[in-house]
């Protein structure tokens, strides 16, 4: 339900709902770094740092939402005119491993959340205070912006993660972890 409003909003105003994401990134810069330090068990500087490339692909993503562009071409016919035109693909699932707990997702939701789609997060089972902390800052902000279920979250264990890789209604999955797993996600995404 969230995706049928969500695609229909001009990306430049999905754009403005990521910049407010990053915005509260900001205010929460040092409260998520310490987070991370705690749960993963990363010095403090590194922590910071993952907090900072979630608010920098916030920022990136912004400026994406004004160009997403297609090609015009020539045709044949006359008074006809030929273009690309890119469509969201629905909610994407987003598999992320314990040691970047945070910054991978950002990758992949805020450049998604622009495009289009909502998001479903499975962390690493490893990881459920970061991701519930992150989830917090999403909902508070997508209310705000009168979008609420662009951003979900699933916290579960692999279980969780092979229902996303096998549900057709996922029409994309990334994944982020081990080689071995990684492969299963893949063959499992290409058999359906």
């Amino acid at each position: 339900e969230a995706f049928a409003l969500w695609r229909t909003r001009p990306a430049p105003e999905r754009g403005q709902a990521v910049r407010l994401l990053g915005e509260e990134l900001r205010a929460n810069r040092a409260l998520l770094g310490e987070l991370i330090s705690r749960e993963v068990g990363k010095i403090r500087s590194e922590g910071l740092a993952e907090v900072q490339e979630m608010i920098d692909i916030c920022d990136f993503a912004v400026g994406l939402s004004r160009q997403l562009c297609g090609k015009a071409m020539h045709s044949e016919r006359a008074r006809h005119r030929m273009y690309e035109q890119w469509h969201p693909l629905g909610p994407v699932a987003v598999i992320t491993a314990f040691n970047f707990p945070m910054a991978v997702w950002a990758w992949n939701a805020a450049l998604a959340a622009v495009c289009g789609d909502v998001v479903v997060w499975k962390p690493s089972d490893q990881t459920p205070l970061c991701s519930l902390a992150v989830q917090e800052l999403c909902n508070r902000v997508m209310r705000q912006a009168g979008c609420p279920g662009v951003f979900n979250l699933l916290v579960g264990g692999a279980d969780t993660g092979a229902w996303l890789a096998d549900n057709r209604r996922v029409p994309l999955v990334s994944f982020t972890g081990s080689l071995a797993v990684g492969r299963h996600v893949g063959t499992t995404v290409a058999a359906r």
